[in-house]
């Protein structure tokens, strides 16, 4: 198994750029797999994937996985570093499936990391500090990623928190849960 770190935090904290640092350290080919699908239509966004291009060195290898996440983890190969942004958009792209499906699409996920000879690097966002959501799919979406985030967050090491463009490693700095029951 590969290195496994997770780094997680709000909108527009730096959890990307944090998280782009790390796949440099690691010194291996970077593959960049990027859960966000472009949409010519929305400029903002466009504007957004734009940002995160323009970041990334020219010789990292970009992958576009919006739903696909387990099949092109067990493809890697061991002598790479996977930054995965963002495990949001991810679940996102994944919420019209049932929770059955849905459960065994997460259980599936995490039995591929756990099974990866490739060092992987998470980005995730970190939805439920606020109100709980008035409208279903808001709150359907907030507890999935709270359980792919903490299920995950259970065997990466380290685990980030970046946040008010400030890095914590939540790995020296906190204390596990047990790993959740779910």
């Amino acid at each position: 198994m590969g290195k496994l770190i997770l780094v997680t935090g709000p909108a527009r904290s730096g959890k990307s750029e944090w998280a782009e640092t790390l796949a440099i350290e690691s010194g291996k080919k970077v593959v960049y797999v990027a859960t966000a699908t472009e949409n010519p239509e929305d400029a903002e966004w466009q504007k957004r994937i734009q940002e995160h291009q323009n970041r990334r060195p020219s010789d990292w290898v970009t992958m576009a996985v919006p739903v696909e996440l387990s099949a092109t983890l067990a493809d890697a190969k061991p002598n790479t570093c996977i930054l995965v942004d963002s495990l949001g958009t991810w679940v996102a792209n994944l919420l019209e499936k049932d929770d059955h499906t849905w459960k065994n699409i997460l259980a599936e996920f995490l039995e591929t990391v756990d099974l990866v000879a490739a060092d992987m690097v998470f980005v995730a966002e970190e939805t439920a500090w606020g109100v709980v959501p008035a409208y279903p799919l808001g709150r359907l979406f907030r507890d999935r990623l709270g359980s792919v985030i903490r299920q995950l967050g259970a065997i990466c090491q380290p685990v980030y928190l970046v946040t008010a463009g400030h890095i914590l490693n939540l790995s020296t700095l906190g204390t596990p849960l047990a790993p959740p029951k779910f």
